[in-house]
């Protein structure tokens, strides 16, 4: 008789758990609200609960106990429901940690209090159940901005942003209050500097970290995640500082200790006066690091640790077998519908891409990322050398073009700011233009003839109005593209060979000025919607 593993979950993000159990020989039992979740048929048997009804879950493991098998462990990896995992095995007396210290590590509050307690170092903070009428609202509450709200309890990043003025405090509160299941956010001091996430194993009073990877943040003032490279690039000595912080936060929320087994996950950031604790959950990360980029760069699977610690067994087989660079590299869409979805072979077959995972189809309504569950999808690399992992991600993440659906509002309305300050050279306005445009290129575009369509249109296809100063100043869109790259991929999507022209060069339609606008604005996608919806022929 198989030994039985429960996992809380049946997500991408937990599908390598189901895989490895089974490689282990173990009987897997997977729990998931959703019976449409991907990695459903991957397990051997599939229950349908809540994974925030602890009860139920709790009934369910006395239920596998009592039956031939029994149960021999519970976990999850990348879900927020490392407490419903705690209090079933508490209760069923299975290996994990003290479901207070899952509480810990889940509620950003007791987290917080945990770590000033401890005196680590992690920013100071207050907690509000409403939005303020004003700020600070106490006496001794943060006064200065900027600051940074989230739900207490949530992950993900969604809700969390950051706030410069009491205008966004008030908007950013509303938001997380608006996602988080116990109507309660965190406001706290901003942290400056480059941030880190670590894994690790917990065995008894034993932490074995499983990777430090460097996360690449971006569009203010959300905090959206476009990926991460394993291992990090910074100097050995600053390492063991970040790492030596994460094992101290740890041990304040109490998931260290004797008898206890499980795992964690942090977000370290490093500022001037050192390394500052932005979280740490009771769980192996997801956001494809412990199930893919680590094992990629280091030949070691801390799941298959995470699964002998849960199972009570010491953790074996931890130490890095080779020394290579992983990158994880999102993609993403502005406002809209999906049409099509192009260039997945073309990603694929770059010789380092090891992985390329997809949120959106056909049909799909996607949005510019406010949090790092609304990205249209993710590739994953490895080379011996972090130079070719990151130009293959970043190449193949380029190689994935999103074609909208024409006629749609929302594309519509984010288009029409392309004169907005968000296309201001080093605005932070939200959301960002593709390309962000200095003063003097803004003044031109905007003085850039419309184009003309001819009274009696020619056959041949429309050609473009030369905006050689745009293609001449060298910048980049959001994802790395070139002008001349975002050029050719409109080209891809429409079908139209598309020259370059002068207005007066012959009687051709040609776009002008809204063309020009939309490729600023929306990239690629924002030219291509442009064509698709007929506007540059009437």
């Amino acid at each position: 008789m198989k030994e039985r593993l429960m996992i809380l979950g049946a997500g991408v993000m937990q599908g390598p758990a189901i895989r490895i159990a089974k490689e282990m020989g173990l009987f897997t039992i997977a729990v998931d609200a959703d019976p449409g979740a991907p990695c459903v048929d991957l397990a051997d048997r599939f229950e349908q609960i809540d994974l925030k009804d602890k009860e139920g879950i709790e009934a369910l493991g006395r239920s596998l106990r009592r039956q031939e098998g029994g149960l021999g462990g519970i976990m999850t990896a990348g879900t927020d429901f490392s407490a419903t995992v705690a209090w079933a095995a508490e209760r069923l007396g299975l290996p994990g940690i003290p479901y207070e210290a899952a509480l810990n590590a889940s509620d950003k509050e007791r987290m917080r209090r945990c770590f000033k307690n401890a005196a680590l170092p992690s920013p100071e903070f207050t907690i509000l159940s409403a939005v303020p009428p004003r700020w600070p609202p106490a006496s001794g509450a943060l006064a200065g901005y900027p600051l940074v709200v989230k739900p207490v309890d949530n992950m993900g990043g969604r809700g969390c942003r950051r706030a410069d003025c009491f205008a966004e405090l008030r908007a950013a509160v509303e938001d997380a209050l608006s996602f988080s299941r116990s109507g309660r956010a965190i406001v706290e001091a901003f942290m400056a500097g480059p941030e880190f996430s670590v894994d690790a194993i917990v065995y008894g009073e034993d932490i074995t970290i499983c990777g430090l990877a460097d996360r690449h943040i971006f569009f203010p003032p959300y905090f959206i995640e476009m990926g991460h490279t394993m291992p990090t690039v910074i100097e050995t000595a600053r390492q063991e500082e970040i790492l030596e912080t994460f094992r101290a936060g740890i041990r304040a929320l109490g998931i260290a200790g004797p008898g206890h087994a499980g795992a964690a996950k942090g977000d370290v950031k490093l500022g001037p006066s050192g390394p500052m604790i932005g979280e740490i959950a009771a769980r192996l990360s997801g956001g494809y690091m412990s199930g893919w980029t680590y094992p990629y760069a280091s030949g070691v699977e801390p799941v298959r640790g995470a699964i002998l610690a849960c199972l009570g067994r010491k953790p074996e087989g931890l130490a890095p077998r080779k020394h290579w660079t992983s990158a994880e590299r999102a993609f993403i869409s502005i406002p809209g519908t999906v049409r099509a979805v192009y260039g997945t072979e073309a990603a694929r077959q770059h010789p380092q891409v090891k992985d390329l995972f997809f949120r959106v189809a056909p049909g799909s309504r996607v949005t510019f990322p406010e949090n790092n569950v609304t990205k249209c999808g993710n590739v994953i690399t490895a080379a011996p050398d972090r130079e070719r992992a990151v130009e293959a991600a970043e190449q193949a993440a380029r190689s994935i073009l999103i074609r909208l659906e024409p006629g749609d509002e929302e594309t519509g309305a984010f288009l029409a700011g392309w004169d907005s300050p968000a296309g201001a050279a080093g605005s932070t306005t939200f959301p960002p233009d593709a390309f962000s445009l200095t003063a003097e290129l803004r003044a031109l575009l905007t003085r850039l003839p419309e184009g003309r369509a001819a009274a009696e249109q020619a056959a041949g296809e429309p050609a473009i109005l030369a905006f050689p100063e745009f293609a001449a100043a060298g910048l980049r869109d959001y994802m790395g593209r070139t002008v001349a790259e975002s050029l050719a991929a409109v080209r891809l999507l429409t079908g139209l060979s598309l020259p370059l022209t002068e207005v007066s060069s012959d009687n051709k339609t040609v776009l002008g000025r809204s063309f020009w606008a939309a490729l600023v604005r929306g990239g690629y996608q924002g030219a291509a919607y442009f064509i698709d919806g007929g506007r540059a022929f009437g």
